[in-house]
């Protein structure tokens, strides 16, 4: 059975509310007032009709900050006939989550009442806190929305998973930040109207664009330069585009090192250096800089890069990219972009060729595949007492000895005679290597 709050926990609910910032008050409280997120809420939509007729599943809300999941929930709680109750995962813990479950019980056993739980963070629940709730999900004791910003795929247990249907939210456009923010300044009730306050033109524009799809940044910004910038002769707070950088010292970026992000940065990152797009290479480099991504981290996937996709077409990338790795550990930041910034654009430029990363991998796979025939006797190890009674190094032909320093033999073991792992390309250094190659294949004896 729920609890009836008591006049103290309504008096401290209102007083948060008054006292929140921007961002939280001028939450919608209907579908009506969402911006953006048509593809999921827009009018006719699956979302929008399972909100609307009360019938919602367990789902779960994914996508960058500021860009509505809380909102979501909040708007369903407003809407539903349903127990709403809220939790934050990086705070509950095991007795919270039995507190629900026990009241979801009893309103499903004694009024018919079902139990909506929001998870904000869900993704911070380890194993067994998800685990526990997977039977309450599956029996339909609580409906489940969950709302995290990393991929659930990756932190969200498949059994969950299965359960729940996943919405992914997008950042929203400059155009639905921009509503917000004049919806904020003309509220007289939640809103910065009561300042008397002016949001101009270009500083609206500005405060859209530069906080990067995160509506709450915006918001916030806002509401910081309200109630900093003292009235105009004029009577009215005028947030000019002055005073709208001066809210917002740097520019947000969605980057998160642990998450999406990151991973999917560092993926643009290298398929530029491979793509020989050193422009792109220097943007997404530029990215992960700017949000303080480990200098370490982005040279060892720079000298990766030198070995797997430049190879030997040109073998001075991995000393490039090795010599940059050793310097940035010396050097730090912020000198290091420009020692990354010259290995990301070499990378990128060289000549490409990954017939090394492919001559390991085939030569991998027959060692995996295959059995492990003995060295050829004249290759092994002729240098201790004895060897020569067992015959190890016996008519092993020193190649120094020979013209070109090359002289036929059998390398290989018995019975791969003649498999080729590794087949140079035509690019940069590795078609000289390719000719020398063939050259000594071809010679006559």
């Amino acid at each position: 059975m729920s609890k009836e709050p008591d006049l103290f926990d309504f008096m401290r609910e209102k007083t948060a509310e008054k006292e929140a910032p921007l961002a939280a008050r001028m939450r919608p409280r209907t579908l009506e007032e969402v911006v953006g997120q048509d593809h999921i809420v827009g009018r006719g939509k699956l979302l929008y009709r399972a909100i609307k007729a009360d019938h919602l599943s367990s789902v779960i809300f994914y996508g960058p900050p500021g860009t509505g999941k809380t909102t979501l929930a909040r708007v369903i709680a407003n809407t539903t006939k349903s127990e709403f109750r809220q939790i934050n995962a990086t705070s509950a813990g095991k007795k919270e989550m039995e507190e629900v479950v026990q009241v979801a019980k009893d309103n499903l056993g004694m009024y018919q009442k079902k139990t909506i739980l929001f998870i904000d963070e869900i993704h911070r629940f380890n194993k067994g806190q998800q685990d526990y709730l997977l039977p309450f999900v599956e029996d339909g004791t609580i409906i489940l929305i969950g709302a995290t910003t990393e991929n659930p795929y990756f932190e969200v247990n498949a059994a969950l998973l299965s359960r729940s249907m996943i919405f992914e939210l997008k950042k929203l456009s400059p155009e639905s930040i921009k509503t917000l923010l004049r919806r904020a300044e003309k509220d007289r009730e939640r809103g910065l109207a009561v300042y008397n306050v002016v949001l101009e033109e270009d500083a609206a524009d500005f405060l859209s664009d530069f906080c990067n799809g995160d509506a709450r940044a915006a918001l916030n910004a806002f509401e910081l330069g309200t109630l900093t910038t003292p009235p105009s002769e004029d009577g009215k707070i005028h947030i000019t585009l002055d005073v709208a950088k001066e809210c917002i010292q740097k520019r947000t970026v969605s980057y998160d090192k642990n998450g999406d992000q990151h991973y999917d940065t560092i993926s643009a990152f290298i398929k530029s250096m491979r793509g020989s797009d050193p422009d792109a290479a220097v943007y997404y480099l530029a990215r992960m800089l700017y949000s303080g991504e480990d200098v370490r981290f982005i040279a060892r996937r720079i000298m990766i890069c030198a070995s797997e996709d430049v190879g030997n077409a040109d073998p001075q990338a991995i000393q490039v990219a090795t010599s940059a790795a050793l310097a940035v550990e010396r050097v730090g930041m912020p000198e290091s972009q420009l020692i990354l910034s010259q290995a990301a654009i070499y990378v990128a430029s060289a000549p490409k060729s990954n017939a090394c990363t492919e001559a390991i991998f085939s030569a991998m796979k027959t060692v995996r595949e295959t059995k492990t025939p003995p060295v050829p006797a004249h290759l092994q190890d002729s240098h201790y007492s004895g060897a020569a009674k067992l015959g190890h190094g016996l008519d092993y032909k020193y190649a120094h000895d020979y013209p070109e320093h090359y002289v036929k033999q059998q390398y290989l073991p018995d019975g791969l005679e003649g498999t080729v792992f590794y087949n140079p390309s035509e690019n940069g250094k590795e078609k000289q290597i390719g000719q020398w190659l063939e050259h000594l294949k071809n010679r006559k004896e």
